[in-house]
């Protein structure tokens, strides 16, 4: 089938909830991509920042062969031994003591949104309840995390939302301390907006955050969905403004392609969840595991992350040199392989002229164009997507 049978074929079957492009990728390998008439692209959307360490990675498509022939699932009703040597994996790594583990991004929040509720209900009582979170920030389309989101866009017609949640301005500590109440249980930050345009935490703002949260017993949730697993050149972003959170949610490239998400927390607040109290039938299988076992240790094998923040900064000079010969471009900002390129234009006309030109690259809001690249990505597929991208903004 080509791309327009499939696309024809898909409008006729499919839910209309995604404006997406119209080819259809068949295969990837590395940085790679084709469609099915066979053209090639440069992919830096990476499934959404999912496919972490490139398409058809070896070592991950021969643990998914060798875990397919032994044990696929058996629920939570028994120990899984990938999951729990991942979850160890995870908890030695960063400042967090337990795991949860379900299946998207929006699962790994909601497990965030219940537990920190859970944790003030048992300390305080029901009346403590309120999550504070960011303006222009993106948590999930459950009722629960499309609530959380500070954009109005995804909540219209999806009223009345789940009460209990309150949105000040990212970056602006004083309209933080004074939406404060004695009703609120936790503050959700992402370390660097994503789908708000790729804004990073400014410094101090995080510590000076972490240390109201300590002072007043308020939870701490980082939403590291997108951020999380090597994307920003630390393991997790967290870690670059020196902060220990309560929680924390990952997922995207935790699976590389494979549905996982998790959720940290530290044992003061995990043990706040007992039997019963949250469960996924599929979170956490033995397939998924073992992928994310796989990715956790090529993550931290050699210089790779290390890599991540200077290419990433080798990128963002790349695109900011543009700005003198097309002002069109505002600025090039981000961290690690989380870019974001503001534009004076439409975001979106310049993705999809990207796509034209063999570029794969996303909208991240209105006015900012984002560049997603694997992490294993050469700086010579660096220089030729810049290459595309001013062809691209050259022709607007």
């Amino acid at each position: 089938m080509k791309n327009k049978e499939i696309v024809e074929l898909g409008q006729k079957y499919l839910m209309n909830t995604y404006g997406r492009f119209p080819i259809a990728l068949v295969k990837g390998e590395g940085s790679r991509v084709w469609d099915a008439d066979g053209k090639e692209y440069i992919d830096f959307v990476s499934g959404l920042a999912v496919t972490s360490l490139g398409h058809a990675n070896p070592y991950i498509a021969e643990v998914l062969n060798q875990q397919a022939k032994e044990i696929l699932h058996s629920s939570n009703l028994y120990w899984i031994k990938p999951q729990v040597k991942l979850a160890q994996k995870l908890v030695e790594n960063s400042c967090f003591h337990k795991v949860f583990f379900a299946n998207g991004g929006a699962e790994a929040n909601e497990a965030a949104i219940k537990l920190a509720r859970k944790y003030s209900n048992l300390n305080y009582g029901p009346g403590r309840y309120e999550i504070i979170t960011m303006k222009k920030s993106f948590h999930g389309r459950t009722m629960a995390t499309l609530t959380a989101t500070g954009q109005e866009k995804v909540q219209i017609g999806y009223e009345p939302l789940l009460e209990g949640f309150k949105y000040v301005p990212f970056n602006d500590f004083p309209a933080l301390e004074e939406a404060i109440t004695e009703k609120t249980c936790a503050i959700m930050v992402e370390p660097v907006q994503g789908e708000g345009g790729v804004n990073p935490a400014k410094k101090g703002y995080l510590k000076k955050l972490e240390a109201l949260c300590k002072d007043k017993d308020i939870l701490l949730i980082v939403d590291e969905v997108q951020t999380g697993m090597g994307r920003t050149g630390k393991l997790f972003a967290y870690e670059h403004y020196g902060i220990e959170p309560d929680i924390m949610s990952l997922a995207k490239a935790l699976g590389n392609g494979t549905a996982i998400s998790a959720t940290l927390a530290t044992d003061k607040v995990a043990q706040s969840f007992k039997p019963g109290d949250h469960a996924s039938t599929f979170g956490g299988n033995f397939l998924a595991c073992a992928v994310g076992n796989m990715v956790m240790d090529l993550l931290l094998e050699g210089d790779l992350l290390a890599q991540v923040e200077e290419k990433g900064e080798y990128l963002k000079e790349k695109l900011n040199q543009l700005k003198e010969d097309y002002p069109i471009i505002v600025e090039a900002r981000g961290m690690g392989f989380l870019v974001g390129v503001e534009i004076k234009g439409e975001s979106v006309s310049v993705v999809r002229k990207a796509l034209e030109n063999g570029l794969l690259l996303s909208a991240a809001g209105p006015k900012v164009v984002r560049f997603l690249p694997a992490l294993n990505t050469d700086k010579e597929t660096l220089d030729e997507a810049v290459e595309i991208f001013k062809r691209t903004i050259k022709a607007l």
